[in-house]
């Protein structure tokens, strides 16, 4: 039997989890909030925030791959036609998990996994205080040499898997300080001294291997 990717198996077996996140999937998009064990809820969050990924980009590839995880025509629909353009302007973080104490009986660890809807408020840039007036001085202006201009910092996109996470650079590189390769269709990660670690292309970027383990990534070649 192949070893689990993270955690305690859901189940009996590996069809048997697959098919019991898929369904936890399906309510969470049906209820926008759903109440499950912890273990459950850690789980799933991955799984939900890699199909909402997918309706964000709204194709008929996108639609076909989740059509293939949820079977559920309805669920999708209202994936990609009520969800996705909710979570248009957020970069990741589309679900939110909160702890809820214990269950009465076998005293499991609850909690409730919910959709973040709200609106995205940009933040306001600081305005540049208004520069002193000072007299022209001819002479000083000509003896100054022009500044040697610096290029910007690439922006940081999130990776959709938290804030150690980054989307790969315009030209496909790795943003500073995020060394760690993930493939989002796998579910893996390479370190820099794996072994197909040159030859894999990254979809995701993390900093450390603890934060790609923590979003539901499991080293490749174990």
């Amino acid at each position: 039997m192949p070893k689990p990717t993270k955690g305690p198996r859901l189940g009996g077996g590996p069809a048997h989890e697959r098919l019991m996140l898929a369904n936890l999937a399906a309510a969470l998009y049906t209820h926008k909030s759903i109440k499950t064990t912890e273990t459950k809820a850690k789980r799933l969050r991955p799984l939900a925030e890699r199909l909402i990924t997918f309706a964000k980009r709204g194709d008929l590839h996108a639609r076909r791959r989740v059509a293939s995880i949820i079977g559920d025509k309805d669920v999708v629909h209202v994936l990609f036609t009520e969800i996705a353009p909710l979570v248009a302007d957020r970069e990741g973080g589309y679900t939110r998990i909160t702890k809820v104490g214990n269950r009465k009986g076998d005293n499991a660890p609850m909690a409730v996994i919910e959709l973040v809807l709200e609106p995205v408020t940009p933040k306001k840039k600081a305005a540049k205080p208004a520069a002193k007036a000072a007299a022209p001085k001819a002479e000083k202006k000509a003896e100054e040499a022009p500044a040697e201009e610096t290029a910007a910092p690439a922006a940081l996109v999130d990776g959709g898997f938290g804030e150690d996470s980054a989307a790969p650079l315009e030209d496909g590189s790795a943003p500073e300080g995020f060394d760690i390769k993930g493939n989002k269709d796998s579910m893996k990660f390479h370190r820099p001294d794996g072994q197909w670690y040159d030859a894999t292309i990254a979809e995701v970027w993390f900093r450390t291997a603890e934060a790609a383990e923590a979003a539901g990534f499991v080293e490749a070649g174990k």
